[in-house]
């Protein structure tokens, strides 16, 4: 057994031997005559104290707890421990909260520790519903009731109610180290029981067990506001390292973001399909001068029919060899000459090395254009065809059969003048690089809210006796 143990275990709950008011009093009965020797019950600790002189004495000071008890009526008052022990309870003896609708009285208290793991519980009293604890360990509040019955399955897991509960501590001693108020069986300081653990986010479930008897409890986590309400305890401590049955904070936003992620990746995917599909503008060609010069060409009109739209320009020189085209575009509304800018390159190159024959480039260029109102607009466009020579290539000269023959240009090698062959097209809806954007705009905060719930998680696993090796450290 690790130094951490069970923060919601219960003590079993034997039959009640004297009730008052409905509630059962740890105290032992009163003998109708009175010896010279006789036994009492400390109220505060529940060990056995001797009178020696009975009759005579008045007080008497418990040798278990040092509490200074008053003999001197047939009923054991407590003088000084209870007052002083009271007053320093988080919650007073007598103070009543509602939980879940219900009132309760706050009956005792007693402090309980498992190899260092310390915890205190609060016996709450309902007339109608009977007894529930009230259990404080680190900062976390849970509310523990007895059960009834035996849970289902095996030590691997166990069910209760339909749910499944997961081992998580074994082979426990919990003792009891103090203990203050009215209780429905004896106990005292030193009473101990075997404890074993099993849990499931938001509930645990314990098995206490001594050489009389086994009983079953179950405890319901509860959030600190809810206990500060009810009984005025500070609403702002938090429970590090987790409890063993404390759920993760970052859970429920992990789980909705995971739907929304979802949800959103499918909106846009939806969006792409109905505004994406793909509409021909305008569609045409330009020829491109031999002597290299800067052109420029107005093409339209065009027409942008959606409120919004993204435009995408298709450029392809099928004659382009070992050269290049710049290009360069403006979309200008006609309307309120409004213009929108964008320009490309389309370049195809080819040579021979020693590695063999080579290209690189491409023929065809695109140009995109942001989302753009709807409108009539023109295109203008200002382009220049260049010429590259290898310069592998053999320089010319007089002994050279081919001195004059001039490098090739793609320029001026066809009978016919070069083109560029121009098509615009309308692509509705964000593009890639904003669908990708707005993807990890999602994915963000939701691998935050994992990594957070991924060290709730490991922080929680790591008190357990069933650890994985190195959760610890």
């Amino acid at each position: 057994m690790t130094a951490a143990t069970s923060s919601s275990r219960s003590l079993r709950r034997p039959a009640c031997a004297r009730s008052r008011g409905g509630r059962c009093l740890a105290m032992a009965e009163a003998a109708a005559p009175q010896p010279a020797a006789k036994a009492v019950s400390c109220p505060n600790c529940g060990g056995t104290v001797t009178l020696r002189a009975a009759g005579y004495s008045v007080t008497v000071a418990c040798e278990y707890c040092a509490s200074i008890l008053d003999v001197s009526q047939p009923e054991v008052q407590l003088v000084t421990r209870y007052n002083e022990r009271a007053t320093r309870l988080a919650i007073p003896l007598g103070t009543r909260g509602t939980l879940d609708g219900t009132e309760w009285e706050v009956v005792g208290w007693m402090a309980r520790d498992d190899s260092g793991y310390a915890w205190q519980e609060f016996l709450l009293f309902n007339p109608y519903h009977g007894y529930r604890w009230l259990i404080e360990q680190r900062g976390g509040w849970s509310l523990g009731e007895q059960l009834t019955r035996t849970p289902e399955g095996a030590w691997g897991g166990l069910k209760v109610d339909g749910e499944r509960y997961t081992p998580f501590f074994a082979d426990g001693t919990a003792r009891v180290t103090d203990v203050v108020g009215e209780f429905y069986w004896r106990v005292k300081r030193g009473d101990s029981v075997r404890t074993d653990d099993w849990v499931r986010p938001g509930a645990m479930l314990s098995r206490e067990a001594d050489d009389h008897e086994v009983s079953w409890s179950r405890s319901r986590y509860l959030s600190t506001p809810a206990v500060a309400g009810a009984f005025g305890v500070p609403a702002h401590t938090k429970a590090w390292p987790p409890l063993p049955h404390q759920p993760s904070p970052a859970l429920p936003f992990v789980k909705a973001g995971i739907v929304i992620a979802l949800l959103a990746v499918a909106a846009l995917i939806l969006g792409a399909v109905v505004m994406g599909g793909g509409r021909t503008l305008w569609q045409g060609s330009v020829t491109i001068a031999s002597d290299g010069r800067d052109q420029q060409a107005i093409v339209g009109p065009i027409e942008l029919t959606r409120p919004w739209q993204r435009v995408r320009v298709v450029a392809d020189v099928p004659a382009l060899s070992n050269g290049w085209v710049d290009l360069g575009y403006t979309l200008v509304d006609r309307k309120n000459q409004a213009s929108f800018t964008a320009s490309k390159a389309a370049e195809r190159y080819s040579g021979r090395d020693s590695d063999g024959d080579w290209t690189e480039g491409d023929r065809s260029a695109t140009a995109d254009f942001a989302t753009l109102p709807a409108g009539t607009y023109d295109l203008v466009v200002d382009y220049k065809g260049n010429n590259w020579i290898d310069p592998s290539r053999p320089p010319s000269n007089f002994w050279d059969l081919n001195a004059n023959e001039p490098a090739p240009d793609w320029r001026r090698s066809g009978a016919f003048a070069p083109q560029i062959d121009l098509r615009v097209v309308s692509r509705g809806g964000a593009g890639g690089g904003v669908f990708f954007l707005m993807l990890v705009l999602l994915l963000i905060p939701l691998g935050i809210g994992l990594l957070i719930h991924a060290h709730f998680e490991s922080a929680r696993r790591a008190e357990s006796d069933f650890a994985a090796q190195g959760d610890d450290d």
